[in-house]
């Protein structure tokens, strides 16, 4: 009988592979929702830091679809960078690196004379939505956590 240590946890046999197996994969969508919606955060912090920026265009992207892509393993294939010399460093992308969205850039409904596209009003809104579903996300999470644990502590 193989025992691997792994965060704690002993597994001693193969039938405990596949029930830590499955919870990884019942907590894997929270994790993805929790990365995403923190990139987004980032994003829409990145707007409001730029809003006396002339010319800057605000940007977000479609978080549901994002998820999707995600969930689905559309944004797992890593990036190669190319090299053009030998003496470059190769370097590659990981899926962790950029996650499966792609940035947009929003739609104004108000145009400025100096061509910046952030509108404070919005970009706030969005700011306190998107905190609210993280906040929201990571109660969620930490209760489904204290429910496994909880059962886990029974046996």
């Amino acid at each position: 009988m193989a025992r691997l240590l792994l965060d704690r946890v002993v597994i001693t046999s193969r039938e405990e592979v596949i029930v830590v197996s499955k919870l990884d994969n019942t907590l894997q969508m929270q994790q993805q929702a929790l990365t995403l919606r923190a990139n987004r955060q980032q994003v829409l912090a990145g707007n409001i830091a730029n809003a006396d920026t002339p010319g800057y265009q605000a940007r977000d992207f479609d978080f549901t679809a994002a998820l999707q892509n995600a969930l689905s393993g559309r944004g797992q294939g890593g990036v190669v960078l190319a090299t053009t010399s030998p003496r470059h460093v190769p370097g590659s992308m990981s899926p962790g690196d950029s996650g499966p969205m792609r940035l947009l850039y929003r739609q104004t409904t108000q145009p400025s004379a100096d061509g910046n596209t952030v509108e404070m009003d919005v970009e706030r809104a969005q700011f306190a939505e998107n905190a609210f579903y993280y906040e929201a996300g990571l109660t969620f999470l930490t209760s489904r956590i204290r429910t496994m644990m909880t059962a886990l502590q029974g046996q």
